[in-house]
């Protein structure tokens, strides 16, 4: 592809498009039909041809890195406008170089990839969800009431990348089936690696081909219709959606989680508004908001006034979607759904309160979809879980892990887990209940803020604290415990039990559930294989860890 064709693309089919400009426009006419072979912003992947952009990064800048592209034969680069006054040395040194300035890389190396690869999600009907908590169930139920319904769909987020066929109304599948989805390092990833997904599903044959890499990886031809995927704040603050055009903006919720990054709560949220301000401002595209939410005025405001909009929520009257007469089961929920479309009862088997919140969700997304509410409702009393979210992975003694990672996680999912241990009208009796216990932690090199507040919330809700390791990174383990240990106000060695290693801290867990009705409740880490410690990253997967010690303990 001809530079000069390539920013025509960027400058004419994208939204907003950032300026991109020649260093010195009295070169840039001799270069301006370049032959571009990639784009990339990852200096070891230059080859002869490439288009380099020089991104701004957490541990490195990018602009460190381009004389290693130069060498390598990169044919063009994109600098930022701050940098310039540095590079003047190598651009004179380099007149069969095109340099260009941008006072947006991030949003520039995002558009440019989407123009060489053709605008894929131009083919697509793109849905994104953002939020806090819940992003990786509502893509699954959104992706199961699109594929019931006939539609192709791939489903890009936390768990990875996988395509479903649809026209598939009678398959009987549970949602945590592993070996469907095709790793990638980000909940949203990059914005080469996405749109090169976005390339793969638009030419109909879904192959998960990891960047730089020989490997390929074929997946079942789907004739991909529609994209579900997560959208992270950082994927957003990094504009590594820039390119997609979204149908539906749907947020979930928002607490504190990633402040580390964002540095408060205002910029978290705003970051979370650009999924919606992005949306055109037109009512075939739909915007769905969690009413219940404190911050929902926020996303209302921030999407434009043509777009339709569909909210849901279990306290708010004004809600288009809404559960009433909830009634919480060991098994799943049941409640009466009231739409603008009609009225029914839902059976779904997705446990406690967050549980309807995220079913409430993919109906409105649904109806947005112009899905019928009866076909919605089926769908969702098939999905039999997500893995990983409030996954019951042992009977006796009853053990759920969850990938709740936050204040406000760690308080739905134990809440959850202590609405379904109420006593039965025939056994009223409060022994009956058992005690809630409560193995979790917190992750390194994050948001050092939110540990105490687990700690309190822990305190206040389970019965017994087991605080252990989460994914220390290369923090000290046992400062993180400390953090945790701070929110606590009445250290009992009866109730709060500290153990750094998780294995120990599980077993310990297990052992404690000493009566029949007891729940253990393994939070933070879910459906991740893996732990990373300041040694390295080493397998670890909380659900293994639950039914190896407990089918040993059944064989002793």
């Amino acid at each position: 592809m001809r530079l000069d064709d390539l920013l025509h693309v960027l400058a004419t089919r994208l939204p907003e498009p950032p300026s991109i400009t020649p260093l010195h426009s009295e070169l840039y006419a001799g270069l301006k039909d370049t032959a571009i072979t990639q784009v990339t912003a990852d200096s070891r992947k230059v080859a002869p041809g490439s288009l380099f952009v020089a991104l701004p990064g957490s541990k490195a800048d990018g602009h460190q890195f381009i004389e290693r592209a130069i060498s390598s034969g990169a044919s063009v680069i994109v600098v930022s406008e701050s940098k310039v006054s540095s590079l003047s040395a190598l651009v004179k040194d380099n007149h069969s170089i095109a340099i260009l300035k941008t006072s947006n890389t991030n949003r520039a190396f995002a558009g440019l990839v989407s123009a060489f690869m053709g605008m894929p999600a131009e083919k697509l009907t793109m849905i994104g969800v953002t939020g806090t908590n819940g992003k990786t169930t509502v893509t699954h139920l959104i992706e199961r009431l699109l594929e019931d319904a006939g539609h192709s769909v791939g489903l890009i987020g936390t768990l990875g990348v996988r395509a479903l066929k649809g026209c598939n109304p009678d398959r009987v599948v549970h949602e945590n089936a592993e070996a469907t989805y095709d790793a990638t390092g980000n909940t949203t990833p990059m914005a080469d690696e996405l749109q090169q997904i976005l390339s793969s599903f638009a030419q109909q044959a879904y192959q998960a081909i990891p960047l730089g890499s020989d490997s390929q990886t074929q997946s079942t031809p789907a004739g991909i219709s529609h994209v579900v995927m997560e959208v992270s704040s950082h994927a957003l603050d990094q504009s590594r959606v820039y390119g997609c055009d979204f149908k539906l903006a749907l947020i979930t919720n928002l607490t504190q989680d990633h402040l580390d990054y964002h540095k408060s709560m205002d910029a978290y949220c705003s970051a979370k508004e650009r999924l919606f301000r992005a949306l055109k401002n037109q009512p075939d595209r739909a915007a769905v908001i969690n009413l219940d939410d404190p911050w929902a005025y926020r996303f209302l405001a921030a999407t434009p006034a043509h777009v339709s909009r569909w909210t849901y929520g279990l306290k708010s009257s004004e809600a288009n979607v809404r559960a009433t007469d909830v009634d919480y089961k060991i098994n799943g929920t049941t409640f009466h759904l009231i739409t603008p479309v009609g009225e029914c009862r839902v059976s779904s088997k997705l446990g406690g309160r967050f549980g309807v919140y995220n079913t409430l969700a993919a109906i409105a997304a649904g109806l947005a979809l112009n899905i019928p509410l009866e076909c919605c409702v089926r769908s969702i009393e098939a999905v039999e879980g997500v893995r990983g979210r409030f996954e019951v992975v042992s009977q006796h003694p009853f053990v759920i892990v969850d990938y709740a990672h936050t204040p406000d996680g760690l308080q739905n999912v134990l809440e959850a887990a202590r609405a379904v241990m109420k006593p039965q009208a025939s056994s009223p009796d409060q022994k009956s209940l058992g005690r809630l216990i409560a193995v979790f932690g917190c992750g390194g090199d994050r948001d050092a803020t939110k540990r105490p507040k687990m700690g309190r919330i822990a305190e206040q809700l389970a019965d017994i604290q087991v605080v252990t390791s989460d994914n220390p990174r290369s923090e000290d383990p046992q400062q993180i415990l400390t953090d945790i240990l701070s929110g606590i106000e009445h250290l009992d060695p009866k109730r709060t039990y500290v153990q750094p290693d998780r294995r120990t801290a599980i077993r310990l867990a297990i052992n404690l559930a000493t009566h029949p009705n007891d729940v253990v409740v393994i939070a933070g880490k879910g459906h991740e294989d893996y732990q990373i410690l300041p040694t390295g990253t080493i397998h670890f997967d909380d659900r293994e860890e639950v039914q190896t010690y407990v089918a040993e303990s059944v064989a002793v």
